[in-house]
């Protein structure tokens, strides 16, 4: 130890060194690590998920009814977009905004901007009032929405509503998918380890105004049945008092990014078809490339979060797998993820994508309950969709101080992010929240095809 230490210093010097050079150097060690330690953890104080207004609803048959009356599809196109919104595993509660619910429907940019405003203007005036946060306390401001990026900003937005400070470090992220919520929880993070006793505000959210397609390419049409109105203000912190206060610590965050190969970055991919109509592409090859990531970003967590004894099953599954040819004829061993997590937040990206990822992490269905439910009530929120379910394990009474949370969430790209939090607080499920009106009615049983 005290030649790694004082390695390079003369011999001479080294001689003239007393044991109370040496504590005073090993307390100068001790202090600055302690130091940085104290400003490393990253708290999160709160959320708040949108719950849309009840006009913007949307069942099953009024979305058929408008398909047909809009005029803008053909007859194909129109029974494939509604037998997909039938076994889309997305309710009758599910909520689309303004712009789609008028024939034709409304794709302008002022409208974009009306369903922007109307979500994020509520989930953070929400979020600051219910925690007595002045605008002027936000020292970082990141927001993200794909496929909306106007100018002004959306941060800006945010600043010009609510009169945050001059000097907010302030970021609007664009294009980067359904994995954007962690993705943002990511920056943040990183910024906060710069920015000492700060507060972050991450805003995450999709525009479903502009985004839908009206030509006749089936791969583009999916698009058009999955996703939904929704939207989440996260405040997050790196303030040491800020502890007592907040419901999570986060303990890791691990990005997957596949964009080096061809099949992966093309697999959701925004594109003008043969017609001149712009939407995004949805591959076949989108299980395969999410599964794929999935086990990327999994062999990075998996040392960092599981029971040595998982680590050491799995890795002797593989050492077999490579050495012993009879062994190649059995699955290699999946670790057993409920020994690291007591709770599952995966991307309700689709009936197909949670029963996949259950299947490949060996989960029950009990596990993939939040996903399901998310789905079934509010679609496919994109980035916020992984905090609608966290959002409904609190309100189910679920979450227990010391319970770890993995939120999976896939975006474009071909992104797989992963975030731990680890509850540090009793979350009591009577606080409202996007949950509260109905949370007595779920689960529900889910029909593999929808009435209308």
């Amino acid at each position: 130890m005290v030649t790694i230490l004082f390695r390079g210093i003369p011999s001479e010097a080294l001689k003239s060194l007393t044991p109370l050079h040496l504590i005073a150097a090993l307390t100068l060690i001790l202090a600055v690590f302690l130091l940085y330690s104290r400003f490393s953890d990253v708290y999160l104080i709160d959320f708040s998920c949108y719950r849309p207004p009840y006009n913007w609803r949307t069942p099953t048959s009024h979305m058929i009814e408008h398909l047909e009356l809009c005029g803008l599809f053909n007859g194909e196109s129109i029974n494939f977009q509604a037998k997909l919104v039938e076994r889309s595993g997305i309710g009758g509660e599910a909520c689309l905004p303004v712009g789609a619910h008028v024939i034709p429907p409304d794709t302008s940019l002022n409208n974009a901007r009306e369903e922007i405003e109307m979500v994020l203007f509520t989930v953070v005036e929400d979020l600051l009032s219910k925690h007595k946060i002045n605008t002027k306390q936000i020292d970082i401001l990141i927001s993200n929405c794909s496929l909306v990026c106007p100018t002004p900003s959306i941060t800006a937005m945010i600043i010009n509503k609510f009169g945050f400070r001059s000097n907010v470090k302030s970021i609007s992220l664009g294009g980067m998918g359904c994995s954007a919520g962690i993705l943002s929880i990511s920056l943040a993070k990183d910024l906060l380890k710069v920015h000492k006793n700060s507060l972050a505000l991450v805003l995450s959210m999709e525009a479903i105004t502009p985004s839908g397609y009206t030509g006749k390419n089936k791969s583009m049409l999916v698009a058009n049945t999955l996703f939904r109105a929704g939207g989440v203000a996260i405040l997050l912190s790196n303030k040491k008092q800020d502890k007592k206060v907040a419901k999570y610590k986060l303990q890791n965050l691990v990005r997957t990014h596949l964009g080096s190969d061809d099949s992966s970055y093309r697999c959701v991919f925004q594109e003008t078809d043969e017609d001149g109509f712009v939407g995004v592409s949805l591959s076949r090859a989108l299980l395969h490339v999410a599964g794929k990531a999935l086990r990327t970003n999994i062999s990075a967590l998996g040392p960092l979060v599981l029971p040595y004894s998982e680590q050491i099953r799995y890795g002797w599954s593989l050492f077999c797998q490579k050495v012993w040819a009879p062994a190649r004829r059995k699955e290699i061993y999946t670790p057993n993820f409920k020994k690291a997590f007591e709770h599952f937040c995966i991307h309700a990206g689709g009936r197909a994508v949670i029963d996949a990822v259950e299947s490949n992490l060996k989960l029950s269905n009990e596990d993939g309950e939040a996903s399901r439910m998310t789905l079934y009530r509010f679609g496919n929120t994109s980035s916020s969709s992984v905090w609608y379910e966290l959002c409904y394990l609190e309100a189910k009474g679920r979450i227990k101080k010391g319970d770890r949370v993995w939120q999976i969430a896939f975006g474009s790209g071909f992104k797989c992010n992963s975030a731990v939090w680890k509850c540090i607080s009793e979350v009591d499920p009577k606080v409202g929240n996007a949950w509260s009106d109905r949370i007595h009615l779920y689960p529900v049983e889910i029909p593999h095809m929808m009435d209308h």
